[in-house]
């Protein structure tokens, strides 16, 4: 691990930031609503998460809420071209990757409570009416519908999110999309109210906006945000500070402009201009005196010293100074978009700055790989592959790209090149292994042929073939290790069991595991059963590792993910 990574999990974790002064910092909950204007993607999920790391910086206690104005109950049905990523919580929730965001930035978990959507409150509110709840009175957006919006936010923010048991100091809340979207406007309305229910100094409303650059000579043009704050404010929202995205930083006459057209000080319009790295963005924040601003809107003491926002900049600079390169192969179907494997990203990021390297992540659409159906890409494909440091096949559903990810895989197995599948990605290795050196013809995964005459991988048999949400094996459970030392247990710092996230319907077929095991590719990890696979890794291999769970969901920038740190030492050439 590198040499901040090491200091940081010594010095920082599982501190109690409390611990820094000597009372508690907040007399009663604190709540911080993150908004946005003109047009979605402005990175409301990254403000809120660096601004919930000034206030966990300042000793406050954190959780968040994530609001999501869709009709669907959560995420789990959402394609990955129409929503990213999944993101799954300890609990077998499937929300909205903001809350990835939140985890990783926090070092919190939290719970499908955290995540509100439209088809929760509604489905909750009918619930509530068909039980005689309201007392046969009409039930009505007003006051029914916002009243469950506040209860809700008011009760998850007092569940601890950070392992203590304590209640937590501060919610930070993300309303998704954009202001003025018909589907946002109970959501408003709710939080409206809300500021009146809790106190208005208890709620520090933040406004993300753009500020475009327009022109040959760079002007700054103010006018979306100044209609994006007036119809914020006709709706009963008045923002305390406002986060400007534009790609430069903003210049003084266009902030002074903005603070005379949308009623705030100027020291309350923030430059959210492109940075080197993302971690740098709560930087750039507390430069710009926002945590001082939010701490006296809030009323609370920011102490003299921040030792955690001193790490978090140390890991910031470090990102930008790295210069020698990794080169990790990704093999996936959804590769034009980076936000469907976020968090496989980030556990890569995290591992490349612990073995002090620069990422570099060659993207490669499995369907290019595929011997049977050469595309005009198939040789471009396969140089990438040929000269990538360590190959990853994350997870995935559907057949698309199966044949050129299990090629992908053959070839790192015959070829000693270090390779990490997750999910789908032990399954294919699983596949790989049963026809070419098993000698099962033609075996598959019944996902993709269900009459296959060698089903290597099959569906699950508890699981459900007629509903889609929520039916999967879902959340965190325990992983027992079957051997006493692997490379996969090493990572782990020799943990008897490991505890991490699912999200999956088909299973290694128990029937073959003695097989597959005889000729070198152990599952050294199952389930407390003893018959689901869990962990794989091939004997006499410098990294040929699967894990059926997705581990990428319990990185963190100071505490990378164990099976993709391995990924990355192997593909440097460090021990494990």
């Amino acid at each position: 691990m590198g040499a901040f990574a090491s200091n940081f999990v010594i010095h920082r974790a599982n501190v109690d930031m409390r611990d820094m002064s000597a009372s508690n910092p907040v007399d009663c909950m604190k709540y911080v609503v993150v908004t946005g204007g003109v047009l979605s993607g402005l990175g409301k999920g990254i403000t809120a998460s660096s601004i919930g790391v000034l206030l966990k910086s300042a000793g406050l206690r954190l959780t968040s809420v994530k609001i999501d104005p869709y009709l669907n109950s959560d995420a789990g049905t959402m394609s990955p071209f129409e929503h990213g990523e999944v993101f799954v919580l300890d609990d077998g929730g499937e929300v909205d990757l903001d809350l990835g965001n939140y985890e990783r930035f926090l070092d919190v978990a939290l719970t499908r409570e955290n995540n509100i959507t439209t088809g929760k409150v509604y489905a909750n509110v009918i619930e509530k009416e068909r039980r005689g709840d309201y007392l046969g009175k009409t039930v009505q957006v007003v006051p029914h519908i916002t009243n469950e919006i506040q209860d809700w936010i008011e009760r998850v923010a007092h569940v601890s999110a950070d392992g203590s048991g304590e209640t937590p100091d501060a919610c930070v809340i993300e309303l998704g999309g954009t202001v003025g979207d018909i589907e946002s406007a109970p959501f408003i309305e709710a939080l409206r109210q809300f500021q009146f229910r809790v106190g208005q100094d208890n709620v520090c409303f933040v406004h993300v906006s753009l500020v475009p650059v327009m022109g040959p000579v760079g002007e700054q043009k103010t006018k979306p945000t100044q209609h994006t704050v007036k119809e914020l404010r006709g709706l009963g929202i008045i923002p305390d500070i406002l986060v400007c995205r534009s790609e430069v930083p903003l210049e003084d006459e266009t902030r002074e402009k903005l603070a005379a057209f949308c009623h705030v000080g100027t020291d309350a319009v923030v430059s959210a201009h492109d940075v080197s790295n993302l971690y740098q963005i709560p930087i750039s924040l507390y430069e710009q005196s926002v945590l001082s601003k939010v701490s006296e809107h809030l009323g609370f003491e920011v102490p003299d010293t921040l030792p955690m926002l001193e790490d978090w900049k140390e890991m910031a600079d470090k990102v930008d100074r790295l210069e020698e390169e990794v080169h990790i192969a990704m093999v996936g179907k959804y590769t034009g978009l980076s936000d469907s494997y976020l968090s496989v990203i980030k556990a890569l990021q995290h591992s490349a700055y612990a073995v002090d390297r620069k990422l570099v992540i060659d993207w490669i659409e499995s369907t290019d790989l595929d011997p049977h159906y050469v595309t005009e890409k198939h040789d471009e494909a396969w140089d990438l592959l040929k000269a990538a440091d360590g190959i990853l096949v994350p997870g995935g559903f559907g057949n698309r790209g199966v044949e050129g990810k299990i090629a992908a895989a053959n070839y790192a197995r015959i070829n000693n090149v270090p390779y990490l599948g997750v999910c789908l990605g032990l399954q294919i290795a699983t596949i790989e292994f049963c026809r070419n050196v098993l000698g099962l013809e033609n075996a598959n995964s019944t996902e993709f042929d269900e009459n296959t005459p060698n089903p290597a991988v099959v569906f699950m048999p508890e699981i459900s073939k007629t509903h889609m949400g929520g039916t999967m094996r879902l959340g965190t459970k325990p992983t027992p290790f079957l051997v006493d030392d692997c490379k996969m247990k090493r990572l782990y710092g020799g943990a008897k069991h490991v505890d991490e996230r699912h999200r999956h319907r088909y299973e290694v077929n128990p029937d073959l595991i003695e097989r597959i095991e005889a000729e070198g590719l152990v599952y050294v990890g199952k389930d407390e059963t003893g018959q689901r696979c869990e962990i794989m890794e091939l004997e006499n291999h410098p990294y040929y590792v699967g894990t059926q769970y997705h581990p990428e969901f319990k990185s963190r920038p100071n505490r990378p993910s164990p099976p993709f740190l391995g990924l990355l030492k192997a593909a440097v050439g460090q021990e494990i």
